[in-house]
């Protein structure tokens, strides 16, 4: 179930509450009855690298290893 972050209108508290996903958000606290609102907040990925797949994870010289092979196989027939 998701966790969601509300703010407390009267003290400024934050919250976390778990919800499911169809649920109402919550107008009040369940405990004390303050007032709350829904906070969006951004989520936790962290990218790393540029951001293409070729520049980042492809095989470097993977190329230059071919041809190297294919030479020395015709140096040897």
């Amino acid at each position: 179930m998701p966790i969601y972050v509300y703010k407390g209108l009267e003290t400024g508290n934050y919250y976390e509450f778990e919800q499911g996903f169809h649920d109402e958000p919550l107008k009040a606290h369940p405990e004390t009855g303050e007032p709350l609102k829904r906070v969006i907040t951004p989520p936790a990925i962290i990218f790393k690298g540029s951001g293409w797949h070729v520049k980042d994870y492809a095989k470097k010289d993977s190329g230059a290893k071919k041809e190297e092979g294919s030479d020395t196989k015709d140096k040897e027939d």
